[in-house]
């Protein structure tokens, strides 16, 4: 026992070296991840949809200058049959961007649901044409004087036509710019009924 008590302090001194050493020690290293496997690229492997679609964009031969010219032309013949087919069925979404908007929409209306000279002005146009050719001295005056009459009445109900589109718009749309829409109701003014696009979608004598 008294062997014991006096190797006690070298006892002590012997664990504390060990818990000393012990708590010093590095911590355990966090393992490394695999290298990466020879030939990969380091990123997801991609979905057999996607590497279909790349590998077909890889096989798919550059289109020469003809061949582009062809593809386009035919991409536009097919988008201005759409426009049309639309601008005749009233599907907005593929007018022209002239035609788009509610305040287009009620220039047309506006204009669609009254009858004015200027709708028959191409008709006229045609009749005094076709009396011009005719060699009587009287029918030729006559068809001068209807081709000038026709002219006058014709600038007089375009610009009041114009003055009162405005009026209207500028009334109804009062945050529009109110830019083009004179001159937009006087070319559709002008325009034979059954041929105007957008195809009419009021009658005449229907309040706009």
């Amino acid at each position: 026992m008294a062997g014991l008590v006096a190797h006690w302090p070298t006892l002590v001194g012997v664990f504390r070296r060990r818990a000393t050493s012990e708590s010093t020690q590095a911590p355990p290293e966090e393992p490394t991840p695999p290298p990466a496997r020879p030939g990969s690229k380091g990123r997801p492997t991609p979905k057999r949809s996607e590497a279909e679609k790349a590998r077909k964009e890889r096989v798919k031969p550059a289109l020469t200058r003809r061949e582009q010219i062809r593809r386009d032309r035919e991409k536009m013949r097919t988008e201005r049959m759409r426009t049309r087919q639309a601008m005749a069925t009233g599907d907005e979404r593929y007018f022209l961007k002239r035609d788009q908007g509610p305040v287009r929409k009620f220039v047309r209306d506006y204009v669609d649901s009254r009858r004015t000279i200027a709708e028959f002005f191409l008709p006229i146009i045609l009749i005094v044409l076709v009396t011009s050719l005719i060699g009587i001295p009287e029918v030729q005056l006559i068809s001068t004087l209807a081709w000038v009459v026709a002219m006058i009445l014709l600038i007089i109900d375009l610009t009041i036509l114009g003055l009162r589109v405005k009026r209207e718009v500028r009334q109804r749309f009062p945050d529009d710019p109110n830019k083009g829409h004179a001159l937009y109701a006087a070319m559709r003014a002008t325009q034979i009924r059954r041929l105007r696009l957008p195809k009419p979608t009021v009658k005449p004598g229907t309040l706009v």
